[in-house]
């Protein structure tokens, strides 16, 4: 029994009167959880009293789970304290959490318990669960592989910790109407997230703007300007049955009382009193604002700043809070005490703030600085997209970091210095290699190129990708530092990404394999291979596919008003909205295949292989040929969808506001995944991998970790198309050169669009991006129109294989017993060990 702490008191309305109001914060039987649930319920009341309904219970509920994780935190951070491991800290700008209820739960090993529990106060664990919203902390694949890493952290009981920002309105929340996408703000702040804890203790000044100010004895200090409050809120994130819970730890920024101008506002200037409250709310308030404008740019930097900037002085103090005590000690020991790894460019700004705070602060000189900072920080590069790899203006860099700007000219300094010295090879490739680009017409700071020249490893995220870093982007610098440059192929969380989303199919793996050791061992999954051609199993793993499929249906009905068959083929693409990521050739060939079916008879329709194709992401709100693509999509369902001739044999369904809740759902249900990037473009992708983990059939490129997944799951069970990375090239210059001849099943498709049949709206503006051989927004740079025919061929395929259910199961079974590599928990575990050399710190 839990130890109980006696606070009785008159039952919530619908709560059972037979189930007494009382503490067990540790309880981990059903009858002392439901009376930890009614003590919350009455004893930290988030809402008016007697009232029991869903949303209250699941609040009730949030707090009786966090008092275990509360506890459990506690310890870890003493072990931790006490032990003094190396730690890791990750900086991301981005986490996607999702629900936190089930997945707590579920790495407590609890789940049963508190079913039982809430049975007992009158609700359903599933219905509970639907109340929460899932956190507005992140967008994309870089948020969500962040998540998956600090699960993976947690599990494997290593001492590391994430550091991010806490964005009240996220990225935004879609709606679609008959316009396309429409923008509106997240909501998950809207009353409290009941699973952050903030820490009132834990608080830091982060100054933007102002000036260097110089000391007769030549010390530099950054003074003036504004300063902001950076406020310390804690994520807990328990490991999978293991007493580890680490934590995310992420920003507010505030400004303090002596901020606000009392004269000014009772003189009526409003505004004016309170204008640095207002600023500081601006930081937090979107992830990713619109930087057209010279203020986006000031907030986005600020933004990315305020992360740097609050989590070094968080690290710095932990790590001299550790060595209190401990008689004597030097700086030169930090970087055997911390790692930090910076997750893409956003967090750059790390390296000049760490040699700030070293060299004005710490009173260290420039070679003992920087060498710390060197031996600290790592990087990983997420993209090859000139685009994304960002630059910064040097004169809004000045204007907002004056003395950071003077660190970053000095590093670049010593680099042009160092190449001039030892690499007079290398001398006419300066311009592209230094970190200052002082281009008169456009200066501005290459972000990746100081990650590069300050990080002491630098690694890709896909064998693909980390080969394209070193063969093109970061070549010359592969010439100076060989063995800088590492891959680490991305992982995903088994836990959430099926012991927790597909039951039924766990079930069935834990019953096969006569063991549960896969959840924390993927490359057992290698055990199912021998049961492909059972039938037994193979009838087994259908069953608990259609199951998925049926509750995938449901949830479609649910949200869109849509019908769908449960018995056509599942084919979906869930992602950003991008270009390069494809969205617009598989809108494409369901036009074809729609055109196709019109003009077959009755008879021949019955030949084909059902399917209802489901297209799913956010453009981002400036990125207009994104949103032209998810209208589209949506016009192309209101024809096809209301069509009575062909509805039976093809859908096309938009599914609206995709995050990672809703890819819980629809992920175990999915039959056949759209992974169609050009090759070369993807860095790596991770939703391949959790549709590859629960059975799911890709078609896909060779790009990113679809090499990889293909290798392991073996090249029959993978519908190949496309032109290679390597040939892109040469494709995109024979195109410039008019050499292109159009498919004209290609043709039929845009010309099927152009003709009106799905609506009056000019898409002339988004096809013209794939005709024309040069310009800007022509010339089909991701290469839609050349590899349609041989994604057309692709998916004649995939409707033959469909059609004999042995063989599309077998195949399925060989997908999911061959995605053991890509766990994150083998992932983290490299990073652990061939970057980080962290060890694992279990609490006992």
């Amino acid at each position: 029994m839990a130890a109980s702490t006696e606070a009785k008191g008159t039952p919530a309305y619908g709560v059972s009167a037979k189930v007494p109001a009382v503490a067990y914060p540790l309880a981990e039987v059903p009858a002392e959880i439901a009376s930890n649930i009614n003590y919350h319920a009455q004893f930290s009341p988030h809402f008016s009293p007697f009232k029991f309904e869903p949303e209250q219970a699941y609040y009730a509920t949030a707090d009786s789970v966090r008092d275990r994780l509360v506890q459990q935190w506690n310890e870890t951070y003493r072990h931790f304290h006490n032990v003094d491991p190396k730690q890791t800290y990750y900086l991301s700008m981005e986490y996607l959490q999702g629900r936190a209820l089930t997945n707590a739960i579920g790495n407590l090993d609890i789940q049963n318990a508190y079913g039982d529990a809430l049975k007992k106060l009158g609700h359903e664990l599933e219905e509970i669960a639907e109340q929460e919203k899932d956190a507005a902390l992140g967008n994309g694949g870089l948020g969500r592989l962040a998540s998956c890493f600090l699960d993976s952290m947690a599990t494997l009981n290593l001492p590391a910790w994430g550091y991010g920002l806490r964005y009240k309105y996220g990225l935004f929340k879609q709606q679609i109407t008959k316009e396309g996408q429409e923008e509106i703000a997240e909501d998950w702040l809207e009353k409290f997230s009941p699973w952050e804890v903030v820490r009132h203790d834990v608080v830091y000044p982060v100054r933007f703007f102002g000036r260097v100010e110089v000391n007769p004895n030549g010390f530099r200090k950054w003074v003036d300007g504004e300063v902001v409050q950076a406020l310390a809120y804690d994520v807990p994130i328990p490991g999978y049955k293991t007493k580890n819970t680490i934590s995310l730890r992420i920003w507010e920024a505030k400004a303090c009382a002596g901020d606000f101008n009392l004269f000014q506002f009772n003189d009526g200037q409003y505004e004016a009193a309170a204008q640095l409250h207002s600023q500081a709310q601006q930081i937090c308030a979107v992830l990713y604002p619109g930087d057209a404008t010279e203020n986006g740019k000031l907030l986005r930097l600020k933004q990315q700043f305020f992360l740097c900037s609050a989590s070094l002085q968080d690290i710095i103090f932990r790590f001299k809070e550790r060595r209190l005590g401990k008689g004597t000690w030097q700086w030169s020991e930090f970087p055997s005490k911390v790692a930090i790894q910076l997750n893409d460019t956003h967090p750059t700004l790390s390296i000049p703030e760490l040699m700030r705070l070293l060299l004005d602060d710490e009173g260290l000189g420039w070679d003992e600085a920087w060498d710390v900072t060197t031996r600290t920080i790592s990087y990983t590069n997420h993209t090859v997209l000139p685009e994304a790899l960002e630059k910064w203006s040097q004169s809004v860099m000045w204007k907002l970091l004056p003395r950071h700007m003077e660190i970053i000219e000095e590093i670049d300094k010593r680099f042009v210095a160092m190449i001039c010295k030892t690499r007079t090879d290398l001398e006419s490739k300066l311009m592209s290699i230094r970190i200052l680009d002082n281009n008169p017409q456009k200066p501005v700071v290459r972000m990746a190129n100081l990650c590069v020249v300050s990080a002491h490893t630098v690694n890709g995220v896909a064998q693909l990708h980390s080969d394209i870093l070193k063969s093109e982007l970061f070549v010359d610098y592969v010439s100076i530092w060989p063995t800088k440059f590492q891959n680490k192929t991305n992982g995903i969380t088994p836990r959430r990404w099926l012991r927790f989303c597909s039951p039924e199919l766990s079930s069935i793996i834990t019953k096969w394999l006569k063991s549960e050791l896969w959840v924390t061992n993927l490359d057992q999954l290698t055990g199912l291979r021998k049961f492909a051609d059972n039938a037994d199993f193979q009838a087994e793993w259908a069953s608990a596919k259609m199951a998925n499929k049926q509750r995938l249906a449901e949830y479609i009905e649910r949200v869109t008003g849509e019908s769908i068959d449960p018995h056509s083929l599942f084919d979906i693409q869930v992602k950003r909205i991008h270009e390069y990521k494809r969205q617009l050739l598989n809108i494409l060939g369901g036009i074809y295949r729609y055109k196709k079916l019109k003009e077959m008879s009755p008879k021949e329709r019955k030949n084909t292989t059902p399917r209802t194709i489901m297209i799913g992401g956010k453009a981002f709100a400036t990125y207009t040929n994104a949103k032209r693509i998810v209208k589209l999509v949506n016009d192309v369902g209101a024809v096809v969808n209301n069509d009575p001739e062909v509805s039976k044999y093809l859908k096309v369904v938009f599914i609206p506001n995709y995050n990672v809740s809703v890819a819980e759902m629809l992920i175990p249900g999915s039959e056949l995944s759209q992974h169609i990037s050009t090759a070369g473009m993807e860095a790596s992708g991770t939703s391949n991998m959790k549709f590859a983990l629960n059975g799911c059939l890709i078609i896909g490129t060779l790009d990113g970790a679809n090499v990889e997944i293909r290798e392991e799951i073996q090249e029959e069970n993978f519908f190949l198309f496309g032109a290679t990375a390597d040939e892109v090239p040469r494709l995109r210059k024979e195109r410039e050169n008019g050499l292109f001849k159009p498919d004209p099943r290609f043709e039929e498709a845009k010309h099927f669009i152009r003709s009106g049949a799905f609506g009056s709206y000019d898409y002339n503006p988004l096809l013209e991006s794939l005709e024309g051989n040069t310009g800007y927004g022509r010339g089909d740079y991701f290469l839609v129109g050349y590899d349609f025919p041989s994604y057309m061929d692709a998916q004649a395929k995939v409707d033959e294989a469909y059609k004999d259910r042995k063989r599309w199961l077998k195949m399925s079974i060989l997908s999911t017993a061959g995605s053991g590599k890509f766990s994150s928990d083998r992932t983290i575990s490299q990073y652990a060990k061939e970057i980080w050399n962290i060890a694992e710190c279990r609490v006992p």
